[in-house]
């Protein structure tokens, strides 16, 4: 599968840390994956979110699956990118992370 990496980037501390997580789990899996977190690192400083967005879509559109990572839901680009992976069939596959005891 061709899967394409969606989640919380904006606001969040940790989204190369998770984005690189998920990659590697996914590649490990044999899968070929868009990482837009790595692909965005690129782009050079005062980038505008709707051109982040562009090239996050160009990367989406290439894949067949997308891997919703865990809280994607308060994330507004993640929630353009889930409706557009829907509107196209896409397959889609969601983060489910161990809870430690406690949590």
């Amino acid at each position: 599968m061709k899967i394409y990496i969606s989640g919380a980037i904006t606001g969040t501390d940790d989204y190369m840390e998770r984005f690189r997580e998920a990659e590697e789990k996914l590649t490990a899996a044999g899968h070929q994956v868009y990482n837009p977190a790595y692909a965005n690192s690129f782009m050079p400083e005062g980038t505008t979110y709707e051109e982040y967005m562009k090239v996050a879509f160009t990367l989406l559109e290439i894949a067949d699956t997308i891997y919703m990572l865990e809280g994607w839901q308060d994330s507004r680009g993640a929630n353009r990118e889930y409706g557009y992976a829907v509107a196209k069939g896409y397959t889609i596959m969601e983060e489910r992370r161990q809870r430690r005891k406690g949590d």
